[in-house]
């Protein structure tokens, strides 16, 4: 994950409300591995999207 480059393209702000202890954990990630806090996310993010790609209802036209 290290030798990862996330965040290349365009980049947009995304402001949520999450909890406090959440928040702290990756605070604390960041600290210890040296990753930024935007790239920890990020890649949560990515993670989160590939396991659950279902959730965005993508319709695939067959030719």
């Amino acid at each position: 994950m290290k030798d990862q480059v996330h965040n290349q393209g365009e980049l947009k702000e995304l402001k949520v409300n999450i909890e406090a202890d959440v928040v702290e954990s990756f605070q604390h990630m960041a600290e210890n591995t040296g990753i930024a806090l935007d790239e920890l996310i990020v890649v949560a993010l990515k993670r989160f999207r590939a396991s659950h790609s279902d959730y965005e209802k993508k319709v695939f036209q067959v030719d």
